[in-house]
């Protein structure tokens, strides 16, 4: 690995994703997510930050700060102590601030026995974050003098970090056909009373995997599609009550993993998002046709010319020149205008699903379960996530709204389909989101 002196002279430009999630960072919005393991046997701090502490210099990509340029921000590595383990907090996901906890982008939790791993999306991706994450849980279980090995998705902290790792997947792919998604029609916003800053409300539903894989196919879908399906049908239900005039499209923003489909070992932000929508003011639309809709949209939209089109025309626009000698402070305000015209002004919310998470057989009996939560929205509405593990999948709904309607209804339709679902929220009153 290179001397200490070399690294803290390195930097490394944002990807394109990097780029728009901290123009659009302000003092009360970060686009944050978390991973959490609970694991068999209660968590020992000490052991933990031990963890951190083999496993960050393996992770170069998370072991920065970052900077602001006069063009553009850019990563350094943080030669600052830390990041430390903390003890966690009832509200997850708070916002970034640059300048403070040493300037460290991700965060390590725990609480009796459970880890929580919090990253700025700037950084990394879900997928990225998972490899570090399981790695990290790795390292730790060998702290507890358990014998895990390496191997897919856990890297050797033993060897230095590959550059294939840093690299900007998003600008190796793009070629000559670009193609950039226009701003989507409006969608309805399924927005509520916002809470006080800062108040972030989750609420996790588990459910077992081999009934919802059962109840998909039934329906000739993937779990993914069907579980899209039912956030679209519901949401559809929360316009619909409230008896709107001229009825707007529901679309859901479901960022899809590009690293099947282009080779590439980063583990930086490697996605794209697509944009399931059914417009109620063609008709009504019964749940198997609001599934068909997805289903269709789905492979219809994610195959790999549509895609690498599309991540061309964001690469394009961000080595614009134009846009390139434009100062910082004035590119900021433009590019969050356009997130908001472009990222959320069309979608009723987000909905997110990794897929399994999957470890070696003999780190397996020492994880209980895991969890995955997205930070707040840019406005008071619900994000929507999923993971499995074993033959649970866990969902959570998190977000800065006082009303339930949307997780409530939600797990509620799952237990009609047949799907049992057992519920915990942090709210005060959890008893009342499905009964």
């Amino acid at each position: 690995m290179a001397p200490r002196e070399r690294r803290e002279k390195q930097w490394y430009k944002l990807d394109n994703a990097g780029v728009l999630y901290s123009a659009i960072q302000k003092e009360n919005y970060s686009a944050i997510y978390r991973f959490s393991a609970v694991m068999e046997e209660r968590v020992d701090p000490e052991a933990l930050q031990r963890a951190v502490d083999k496993t960050m210099p393996r992770f170069p990509g998370f072991a920065v700060h970052i900077k602001k340029g006069a063009f553009w921000y850019y990563f350094e590595p943080n030669p600052a102590p830390g990041p430390f383990v903390k003890r966690d907090i009832s509200n997850p996901c708070q916002p970034v601030r640059f300048r403070e906890d040493n300037g460290w982008l991700v965060r390590f939790y725990y609480y009796e026995h459970r880890i929580s791993l919090e990253v700025f999306h700037a950084l990394s991706d879900g997928a990225g974050a998972l490899v570090f994450f399981r790695t990290l849980l790795a390292v730790y279980l060998r702290e507890m003098g358990h014998a895990i090995p390496n191997g897919p998705g856990i890297l050797d902290v033993e060897e230095p970090p590959h550059r294939e790792e840093l690299e900007d997947a998003y600008a190796r792919y793009a070629t000559v056909r670009s193609l950039r998604a226009g701003i989507g029609k409006k969608a309805f916003q399924n927005t509520g009373t916002p809470e006080p800053f800062y108040t972030l409300n989750v609420t996790m539903g588990f459910v077992p995997v081999d009934q919802l894989k059962a109840r998909a196919k039934s329906y000739g879908v993937s779990i993914t599609e069907y579980l899209t399906g039912a956030l679209l049908k519901v949401i559809l239900e929360n316009q619909a009550r409230e008896e709107p005039r001229h009825p707007k499209p529901v679309a859901l923003a479901i960022p899809i993993n590009l690293r099947p489909w282009f080779p590439s070992e980063t583990l930086r932000n490697f996605i794209l998002t697509v944009r399931p929508c059914i417009d109620p003011s063609l008709g009504e639309y019964t749940f198997p046709e609001i599934l068909s809709q997805v289903h269709h949209y789905m492979r219809l939209h994610i195959n790999r010319q549509e895609m690498q089109a599309l991540l061309t025309g964001n690469v394009r626009f961000q080595t614009n020149r134009a846009l390139q000698l434009i100062p910082i402070w004035l590119k900021n305000p433009v590019m969050a205008l356009s997130y908001r015209l472009a990222g959320t002004r069309p979608y009723s919310g987000t909905y997110t699903n990794p897929g399994a998470f999957t470890v070696p057989e003999e780190m397996a009996p020492h994880i209980r379960r895991m969890e995955v939560i997205l930070g707040q929205a840019t406005n008071p509405r619900v994000h929507c996530a999923s993971i499995s593990y074993g033959n649970t999948m866990e969902i959570t709904f998190a977000g800065t709204l006082q009303e339930t309607d949307t997780e409530r209804e939600f797990f509620r339709f799952l237990v009609r389909e047949g799907i049992h679902v057992k519920v915990e929220s942090n709210r005060s009153v959890q008893s009342e989101l499905l009964f």
